[in-house]
């Protein structure tokens, strides 16, 4: 059973949008310079192994 991800209120969220990096104190990768021309790439986080995927649509899936 995977813990509970935490959720995010309304004003939290909306406070970033549109934020720059420099402004939320978050690093900014391009995302074709991560996933380097493949349309998946594999993330290992503390042990645990994490699949970047790039669909049809051109939208990014993050999954444990």
């Amino acid at each position: 059973m995977q813990p509970p991800v935490p959720q995010q209120t309304a004003a939290a969220s909306s406070t970033n949008i549109g934020a720059s990096p420099a402004e939320t104190g978050a690093a900014r990768i391009n995302s074709r310079d991560l996933l380097r021309q493949a349309r998946e790439v594999e993330i290992d986080h503390d042990g645990r192994i994490y699949r970047l995927r790039l669909t049809q649509l051109n939208k990014l899936i993050l999954t444990a």
